[in-house]
């Protein structure tokens, strides 16, 4: 028999990547199939790592080791922090990347791991043994072995490019699809469906006129993605905005029909936060403009992604509309815009862990589970990942809950309410974003992180020292009171000095002048305290809802059990169970359409004698 593997990993982009990487930090054996090396890591789409939510599930990649942070640190171009007028819940970085140079500093990070075999071939199908998955077919050797199998198939099951009429197999554009891995899921019984996603056109930055375009810097000093990043010493690259306008509509409306989104020729449901600006005509007709970001491909290209105009209008129309668009006129389209339609695995049948409850040792992480997003699928990747290897090793499995973290709140959504558009991540589906805030991932997750042998220890005592430095100026600046000569803030004299850092024209710069303890301190530990006085108040209300919410959050539920027989429960009740089979009370409160009463009944009934 050939070479047996702990974890295999198919699939070559942001999910298979993570997988590969934490599996092995693990210390397991790892097999990475890819149906192409050469696109390893590669930016199908926008050229860019973070933004609202997401910036905050990067973070969290990091915290647990993962590369996707120190990849957009070594390879960005431009770096902002986005909403900084809001609170800091919501603020969440961002930066703009240089694709080629991702792609290929990721590549350099997967050879360089010896505990990691990067070979290339296209899979076909799983080896399945007694109900247990045990490796996969391809299609240069029969077999490959393994313990355990990941697949990340990101848009290239059954993929169909459209571009007008015209229809091509692929996952990406001039890159075959893999359908007979989707016709083995599909044989093997995993509930399926179709969705479909986009991409805009890229044009040649020498034929636009960016001098008729709003130009948007990147922040300075710009801000590193990785807590193990010091400090980010580069020269960005500028961004522009432009708007479509009512030619731009009316040449869309007037070929709305050539449309491949609305001839008939897709079937699958596109995302509704992202649509193409054929849907947004449609849908918007009150709408005179849309917002248009025109971002470089890269440092050394001359390619610009049209953030905001995906399309599957035919490359004639595309030419035609983007013409009429301010700066545009004489652009050249270098790559023309096209949807993917592609099958992906309906969530609901994994467990917390990303495990396929029926197939032992079978994980789905990515796009296959119906999310959309690098980010998204880098999560998923690094988790499944993380619970593969500790199978194999046999130890407990690692889960994160909707308190700890937004790759929880990923991972509970998808399990307890499945996906019928593909998934996105905003920060508005957290309801503890006060707690999941982009700054503190380190404090929630590294600790976590380094129980497991995720990362080493000089990260945790970096982390360590940050947040004892905090809590030393945390507990100064509550018991300490002000005083101070100074006519403007005397009549504070005698508050502490914590609470006058909650005033809404208070900063912590200024307080600490006020208050003469302005010694050197890091800036992010002054951040640190900064926010966790201006939310403190909200802050202990969260961590009380978590505290009341987790009793009922932790009470299992049994994973082999008939619901109907439960008297009181309601018939769409019990067919849901039957159907999401939740491990916990808390996951079936999330589920749709289980009512509170429905919970009560679940309750009495596991809570018998004769129950759990």
């Amino acid at each position: 028999m050939a070479k047996s593997y702990d974890v295999i990993v198919v699939g070559g982009g942001h999910a298979g990547i993570e997988a590969a990487l934490a599996a092995s930090r693990l210390g397991v054996s790892v097999l990475f199939l890819t149906m192409n090396p050469d696109t390893l890591g590669m930016m199908s789409c926008n050229p860019a790592i973070g933004g609202l939510a997401k910036g905050q599930i990067v973070r969290e990649i990091d915290c647990l080791g993962g590369a996707m942070a120190l990849n957009i640190d070594a390879t960005g171009i431009q770096f902002r922090m986005l909403n900084t007028a809001k609170g800091p819940a919501v603020q969440s970085p961002r930066a703009q990347a240089d694709k080629m140079a991702y792609a290929g500093r990721i590549r350099s990070v997967i050879e360089n791991d010896a505990g990691i075999t990067l070979a290339m071939d296209t899979v076909k199908g799983l080896i399945i043994k007694n109900g247990k998955v045990c490796g996969v077919q391809g299609s240069y050797e029969e077999a490959y072995w393994g313990h355990t199998v990941i697949l990340t198939p990101g848009t290239f099951l059954k993929g169909r490019l459209h571009i007008g009429d015209r229809v091509f197999p692929g996952g990406r554009l001039s890159e075959h699809p893999a359908d007979g891995l989707g016709k083995a899921l599909f044989e093997l019984g995993l509930p399926m469906g179709r969705l479909k996603t986009g991409t805009p056109a890229r044009v040649d930055r020498r034929t636009i006129d960016i001098s008729r375009m709003e130009k948007q810097e990147g922040d300075d000093p710009p801000r590193p993605f990785s807590f193990r990043t010091k400090a980010l010493t580069i020269d960005q690259v500028a961004c522009y905005k432009t708007h479509t306008n009512e030619k731009t509509h009316e040449v869309i409306r007037n070929n709305m029909e050539r449309s491949a989104l609305f001839s008939g020729n897709i079937t699958g449901i596109g995302p509704r936060y992202c649509p193409s600006i054929e849907d947004k005509v449609k849908k918007f007709p009150e709408r005179e403009s849309h917002l248009i970001f025109v971002e470089p491909e890269g440092r050394y290209t001359s390619e610009m992604y049209l953030n905001g105009v995906s399309s599957s209008l035919p490359a004639e129309v595309q030419e035609e509309f983007l013409h009429t668009v301010q700066g545009l006129e004489q652009a050249r389209i270098v790559r023309y815009a096209y949807a993917v339609e592609y099958d992906y695995v309906f969530p609901y049948i994994l467990r917390e862990t990303l495990e396929v409850r029926d197939i032992p040792g079978l994980y789905l992480a990515g796009q296959v589970n119906g999310t959309s997003g690098y980010e998204e699928a880098a999560a998923q990747g690094l988790m499944a990942g993380i619970n593969a290897a500790l199978q194999v090793l046999g130890r407990e499995p690692f889960v994160l809950k909707r308190d700890e973290a937004y790759i929880g709140v990923l991972i509970d959504d998808l399990i307890t309410k499945g996906a019928d558009e593909p998934y996105r991540m905003f920060t508005s589906r957290a309801e503890y974003r006060l707690l999941l805030r982009a700054d503190n991932a380190d404090r929630r997750l590294v600790p976590k992180a380094a129980a497991i042998g995720l990362v080493d220890r000089t990260f945790l005592n970096r982390v360590e020292e940050k947040y004892r430095c905090s809590s030393e100026l945390e507990a100064t600046l509550r018991q300490e009171a002000l005083r101070t000569d100074d006519p403007q803030w005397s009549r504070f004299n005698g508050k502490k000095l914590f609470e006058l850092l909650k005033m809404k024209d208070m900063d912590m710069d200024s307080l600490l002048e006020l208050a003469g303890l302005n010694a050197p301190r890091k800036r992010d530990v002054l951040e640190s305290v900064a926010i966790e006085a201006k939310y403190d108040g909200y802050i202990a209300r969260a961590l009380a809802d978590i505290k009341r919410f987790k009793k009922m959050e932790e009470m299992p539920l049994p994973q082999a059990f008939d619901y109907t027989s439960v008297k009181g429960l309601t018939s769409e009740a019990a067919e849901k169970l039957n159907k999401y089979l939740p491990s916990s009370i808390g996951m079936a409160s999330r589920i749709s359409g289980i009512s509170p009463a429905d919970i009560s009944v679940l309750i009495i009934r596991f809570t018998r004698k004769e129950g759990l």
